[in-house]
């Protein structure tokens, strides 16, 4: 027993990289800290250059939506974790947060503000936070994002220490810079003349000690009568710093409490009373707890979460440590701080900050980052795929589309109506989400997007789409899956006793467009029983080959050899005719398409390639559409409700259940549920010709 429990223990312990360890817990002397700025002088970076370079080491995408260049940073994807905090949709509120970090890294103002994103409950203002602290704290474990701070040693002996039971050595307690050990007087000189830096990494040392640190500092150079190399090579060990949320140390978070418990020690420590019998005093830095918020997030990032919501004597702590990057821990003078501060709020929270006169100062030290929710329905459904991904559901089906009308619904929410083009909401959302409707061009939609004051500062929550599908899936989902149908209806019955919908005419219209959904939805599952139906890829080839014959002779206004009897004919206009007004392609327009099609044709033989059916999508729908009309009769599509069904007729039921299954995502129940409910749709004649 004790042989196969050596032997699983060494198993584990041959997973560790010790490499990776020895050059996470580096540590040597001052002197050969300074060899390593010398080749890497990115490594005495603030926090600004550092967070910024961190989100950019990830990559930049650049594209082109509605004729404005945009930035896509794969970081908020969150790579790290493979999706699970990744932010969709908001490119350009992350596009603004990148530059103020690139602005404030090249010390051009915003690196003395507080970054304040504002925005709607569940527009990811948190998860924006979390992912900057998460991507901190694993850069701070690569080689491109190291970075160092030091400890004191062999101190017995020396007045810094209680020597009784001390072991000699203080860990600097605000993880400072070791530079920072220069005098200040001569640090221009020191980067000067040991060229330390280059072209692309500067080296500027700025800011002092903490007061622990200082007090240990002065009181060696007394001992040593001012020989400052003797202090550092005889009491300074410098080590990687390695950044850790959990351990506190350059990352923090901070949350307002009760306003009857909160005290303003929690950002910037506290006395410790166990050591001022100790050391005699409450004003001596040994007897005080450097561990405040503020305190331990020096060299990183500090999230205030609610950051409004924050009594005003902790904003007041906040003034200075934007603006002059210090703060003011009680009974020592103010201290430096090197740190990137970030806060959210909500609406009503800033509503009353902007209210506050007495506020203003803080104000004039923000900048607000409105975050909105999503207005893309592609981007909206990926928040949803994230959690009720297949793979997660433990055997339970969600039938195709259901995602699609719930994320259509809460972008619609969203969304203001349209004041000019004379346009619904359902195709004001289509229009958002890049689909080309007819007369409209990229130019209108910038014009809509323009005309909006609050767009996406209202409307529904993801959450609350989240929590209604999580009680389709419990309530609904007994059969084995869930539909839109369950969705939708969950979402309109939580319109009457969710507290966020107070006012009655809110819920009207948000009732109203959980109709309009429904309608698409039905459109929707239409087309695609129309397709499945049609399906038959020979059929479809055969009907296009056909079409592309008699639109090559009317084009060159030739004749059309028929198969059968071998003579010349002339093109078939009924043909053609039937297939192009599947598409809304009116008699005096013909001409236009058909010599669209034969030059489509002749511009992809040029570059070698072939044309098939399904290469344009307009001619592709036409087709499918007209092999769908000729082929349903022969189907019987009233026999789906019926419960009589022969068996030829059976066969091909099973055909198309079996291509829905196959091709578009159903499983066994939901693809007879909605063959069901498109028959019943069919046998009222609600068929769009």
């Amino acid at each position: 027993m004790t042989e196969m429990t050596g032997t699983l223990v060494s198993k584990i312990a041959a997973l560790q990289n010790y490499q990776e360890f020895e050059d996470l817990h580096w540590e040597g002397s001052f002197e050969e800290y300074l060899g390593i700025i010398r080749q890497r002088p990115e490594v005495t970076r603030n926090a600004f250059q550092r967070l910024y370079d961190m989100v950019i080491s990830y990559g930049e995408e650049e594209y082109i939506d509605n004729k404005k260049r945009l930035v896509r940073y794969p970081f908020f994807s969150d790579p790290m974790d493979g999706g699970k905090d990744a932010i969709h949709g908001l490119d350009i509120p992350l596009m603004r947060l990148v530059h103020v970090l690139q602005a404030a890294a090249q010390n051009y103002g915003p690196e003395k503000r507080i970054i304040l994103l504002h925005g709607p409950v569940g527009s990811s203002k948190s998860t924006m936070a979390r992912l900057l602290k998460k991507g901190l704290e694993r850069y701070s474990r690569t080689s491109a994002g190291a970075l160092y701070t030091f400890r004191w040693t062999n101190l017995k002996g020396t007045g810094c220490v209680a020597d009784a039971d001390d072991s000699g050595e203080v860990a600097c307690p605000m993880h400072e810079e070791p530079m920072r050990l220069i005098p200040e007087e001569w640090r221009d000189h020191v980067v000067k003349d040991l060229a330390l830096g280059n072209d692309y990494h500067r080296v500027n040392i700025a800011g002092d000690l903490d007061p622990a640190c200082r007090f240990i500092f002065q009181r060696l150079m007394d001992r040593y009568k001012g020989d400052w190399g003797k202090v550092v090579n005889n009491h300074i060990r410098v080590k990687r710093l390695l950044l850790s949320e959990k351990d506190r140390v350059g990352i923090g978070t901070f949350q307002p409490k009760d306003e009857k418990n909160q005290d303003a020690t929690e950002l910037t420590g506290d006395i410790n009373y166990r050591k001022i019998a100790e050391f005699g005093s409450d004003s001596d830095p040994r007897a005080f707890n450097f561990d405040g918020e503020l305190n331990i997030a020096n060299r990183g990032v500090v999230e205030f979460v609610e950051i409004l919501k924050l009594d005003v004597a902790f904003l007041y702590d906040l003034l200075g440590a934007t603006q002059e990057h210090k703060i003011k821990p009680k009974k020592f003078a103010q201290t430096d701080i090197d740190e990137v501060i970030i806060g959210h709020t909500n609406e009503a929270e800033y509503k009353k900050l902007l209210n506050n006169e007495f506020m203003e100062a803080l104000r004039d030290r923000t900048i607000k980052i409105d975050i909105p929710y999503i207005t893309k329905v592609s981007e909206e459904i990926k928040i949803y795929e994230k959690d009720f991904s297949q793979a997660r559901l433990s055997g339970k089906h969600i039938a195709p589309h259901t995602l699609e009308v719930a994320s259509m619904w809460a972008v619609m929410t969203r969304l203001e109506e349209p004041k000019k083009h004379q346009i619904s909401m359902l195709q004001k959302m289509k229009l958002y989400d890049g689909r080309m409707l007819p007369g409209f061009t990229q130019d209108n939609v910038k014009e809509l997007r323009k005309e909006t004051m609050r767009e996406g500062l209202d409307g529904v929550s993801p959450r609350y789409v989240q929590d209604k599908i999580s009680n389709s899936l419990v309530r609904d989902g007994v059969e084995g899956y869930i539909n839109p149908f369950m969705v939708l209806n969950e979402l309109e019955k939580g319109l009457k006793h969710h507290s966020l919908f107070s006012d009655e005419e809110q819920r009207k219209k948000y009732s109203e467009l959980i109709g309009v959904v429904k309608g698409e939805y039905e459109e929707i599952v239409k087309n695609e029983v129309q397709r499945a139906i049609s399906a038959d890829e020979g059929a479809i080839a055969r009907l296009c080959a056909n079409y592309i014959d008699n639109v090559r002779a009317y084009t060159l206004k030739e004749k059309v050899k028929n198969k059968y009897t071998g003579r010349d004919e002339a093109p078939d206009e009924r043909l053609m005719r039937s297939i192009e007004e599947k598409i809304d392609i009116a008699e005096n327009r013909k001409d236009d398409f058909r010599r669209e099609i034969m030059n489509y044709i002749g511009a992809l033989a040029i570059e070698g390639k072939k044309f098939s059916y399904d290469t344009n999508d307009r001619l592709r729908r036409a087709l499918e559409m007209k092999l769908f009309e000729d082929q349903k009769d022969s189907i019987k599509l009233s026999s789906f409700v019926s419960n009589v069904i022969d068996k030829e007729t059976q066969d091909k039921i099973d055909v198309i259940k079996s291509r829905l299954i196959k091709y578009y995502g159903y499983n066994e129940a939901s693809a007879n549920d909605v063959l069901s409910f498109v028959a019943s749709i069919f046998a009222r004649g609600d068929v769009k010709e």
